[in-house]
């Protein structure tokens, strides 16, 4: 009998989203665990904020330049043990960054630590988007970006309050070892392929490697749905890695352990995601994507009002909207290209994701050092209206997933 995928309410479709769920953890904890103390790391290591910011720059840099590597590895050897293999290689550099005394070999250890994390994002949701039933992919790839943001989330506040009390080096050993635990949570649960066949086993090869990266690079679709990657998560990344030193500054004067407590926002994300997976099956894609992003951009606009509660109101909308957004968009890219492109596909959309988050997480800091914070908030705002203009002159009249 032909396999057609898993379907809610099966064994193995909740296994699959359970272990996918531990993947985003061990992933995405590790990721960005030092965003929540890079102002220890600024003052600890002698360095500007945006130098500071580069420890997050370097792993998501290393992760972008991975995942097109990590897509042709998982094509031989088969999706689980390709991310099986990243997440443990790169739990060992996790362990071992903290140690690091000098701003040079933390950057090393981190974008090792990135390359090795490529693996997941490069894989997952291809693998996801083989093995669950078709009119279900958008609703499994939102749970699966949801355990994306828990894994966000603890990173951020286990290695801020521990860091806290312990300095940086503490707060993020501490979020390595989470991850290990969570990576052995992500062995246990996952089932086994079965909608792929590696291609070292395959009688057909199907087409090159070249061939699965020209499909979706000459796709207009494609290119609008990396260009929401591109844009929003930089967007996303560089609130994140700044508005911790804004809230530290006048007229906020806001004390660091509070300020780790506002990563908290990333709950919205958790919620908004599956949300917008579920909506996108019943809607269409397209209309859930454009709302999120204009969810994102009333957030941003909110974080200029110099009031706390109202800059936490902002970050939950900006935090939703932007999930909602990449859950929509992360979930379409391989449903859109031929199956034999789709692991390619996806690792394009997070090249091109990572690729905005370092190079937008470092160069907003020299908008927010050398002007304003206000002309910070402007330059995020652009940017969603660029991926929203994108979005509508390639993505509005293709099919977009309605079940």
């Amino acid at each position: 009998m032909t396999f057609s995928g898993h379907a809610p309410g099966s064994r193995d479709y909740r296994r699959l989203i359970a272990g996918l769920f531990f993947a985003g953890v061990a992933t995405f904890a590790q990721l960005y665990s030092a965003q929540a103390v890079l102002p220890q790391i600024s003052v600890d290591l002698a360095v500007s904020p945006s130098t500071a910011a580069l420890s997050v720059s370097a792993s998501t840099l290393g992760l972008a330049l991975a995942v097109i590597p990590w897509s042709i590895v998982a094509d031989r050897i088969g999706r689980v043990p390709a991310m099986a293999t990243g997440v443990l290689t790169a739990t060992v550099f996790g362990l071992a960054a903290p140690l690091s005394n000098e701003i040079a070999v933390l950057l090393t250890l981190r974008f090792a630590e990135g390359v090795a994390l490529g693996a997941v994002p490069a894989v997952a949701l291809a693998y996801l988007s083989e093995e669950v039933e078709g009119r279900y992919a958008a609703t499994a790839a939102g749970s699966y970006i949801a355990g994306t943001t828990v894994g966000g989330l603890l990173g951020r506040i286990v290695s801020g309050l521990v860091g806290e009390f312990g300095g940086w080096q503490a707060g993020i050993l501490s979020v390595a070892g989470l991850c290990a635990v969570a990576a052995v949570l992500f062995l246990w649960f996952t089932p086994r392929s079965r909608g792929f066949v590696p291609g070292r086993l395959r009688a057909d090869r199907g087409p090159s490697i070249i061939e699965r990266l020209r499909a979706p690079l000459r796709s207009p679709l494609q290119w609008a749905l990396y260009a929401q990657g591109f844009l929003l998560m930089g967007a996303f990344v560089a609130v994140y890695n700044y508005l911790g030193f804004h809230l530290a500054g006048d007229p906020f004067d806001l004390p660091s352990w509070l300020v780790t407590l506002l990563f908290l926002a990333y709950l919205a994300g958790t919620f908004s995601s599956p949300w917008a997976g579920v909506i996108a099956s019943r809607i269409g894609r397209f209309p859930v994507l454009v709302a999120s992003i204009g969810v994102m951009a009333a957030g941003a606009g909110l974080m200029l009002v110099p009031v706390a509660v109202v800059v936490l109101v902002g970050l939950l909308l900006f935090t939703a909207g932007f999930f909602g957004a990449h859950a929509v968009a992360s979930g379409w890219t391989p449903v859109a290209v031929d199956p034999a492109s789709r692991a390619q596909a996806s690792s394009l959309y997070y090249f091109a994701y990572y690729a905005g988050s370092s190079l937008f997480g470092w160069m907003l800091g020299l908008v927010f050092g050398s002007a304003s914070w206000g002309w910070f908030v402007v330059v995020v705002v652009a940017m969603c209206a660029a991926a929203a203009l994108a979005g509508w002159a390639a993505l509005r009249r293709a099919p977009s997933g309605r079940v």
